[in-house]
């Protein structure tokens, strides 16, 4: 599987007001390095470096396609292709941040502990993840994912996962960290024809659709449709989706 860039940018504007308010909270004032773990096409990585221009800005991704698109579409960041499992930086970082991303890495609580490791101390490591893993929106994929039409081509793909802020906040609180936890669920209204069928289908839903054989997409996409036109009715001609995000800002502790 890899990511569409130019899809996933569909509803920026209302995906990244998670970011903003994210990174409203980060209190660097001069950082030398910034560091965007899952940086995608780049376009939240471009607010870090317009917020630190003084600082070298680093994008990391474990997808080619983003990576080549986030190169040529943001000048004056570097972007590095790698894997969240296994990325070390070269040495500590000032503000390491990452947006709506560690949901897709497999037992990422437990690497919380080396991410905030590869922090200076007195740095910032702050990272937000969905909530809404209960929404139709997602419990409705999983029920078609289990019916006996599909599961057999989805059995090994991303599935998503994360945690409450409570976990997030004891998990970075025992490493000595200082840290700002909490939970915000936006009413996003959308328009248009499925329009929460083209919210998820370029994130949540992508590798759902790309396993899929090219012959039964069609069929599944149809009943996806079907279904979340059920669970969001519209309303004045719009559709209301809640989005509910988990964020977490820890200070490193400057002592370590």
């Amino acid at each position: 599987m890899d990511w569409d860039p130019l899809r996933y940018l569909s509803f920026s504007d209302e995906r990244g007001r998670a970011f903003v308010e994210l990174l409203s909270r980060v209190d660097a004032e001069v950082p030398t390095t910034v560091v965007d773990l899952g940086s995608g096409p780049g376009n939240f990585t471009a607010l870090l470096a317009a917020r630190w221009p003084e600082a070298r800005v680093i994008g990391v991704d474990s997808s080619p396609t983003m990576v080549d698109f986030a190169a040529r579409e943001t000048p004056g960041v570097d972007f590095v292709l790698a894997d969240l499992h296994t990325w070390q930086p070269d040495e500590p970082v000032d503000v390491l941040i990452s947006n709506a991303t560690l949901q897709w890495v497999p037992g990422h609580l437990e690497l919380l502990e080396r991410f905030a490791h590869a922090v200076a101390p007195g740095g910032w490591f702050a990272f937000q993840v969905p909530g809404n893993f209960d929404e139709p929106s997602h419990t409705i994929r999983r029920d078609l994912e289990s019916s006996p039409d599909y599961a057999s081509y989805l059995e090994y793909t991303a599935k998503g996962d994360a945690h409450d802020a409570r976990t997030y906040l004891q998990v970075l609180g025992d490493l000595g960290c200082s840290v700002d936890a909490w939970e915000t669920t936006y009413l996003h209204t959308l328009h248009g024809q499925d329009p929460v069928f083209e919210w998820v289908a370029p994130t949540s839903a992508r590798p759902t659709l790309d396993a899929l054989p090219a012959e039964m997409r069609p069929q599944f996409e149809s009943e996806f449709k079907a279904r979340l036109r059920e669970a969001y009715p519209p309303h004045n001609g719009t559709v209301v989706l809640p989005f509910r995000r988990v964020f977490v800002v820890a200070r490193v502790p400057a002592w370590r």
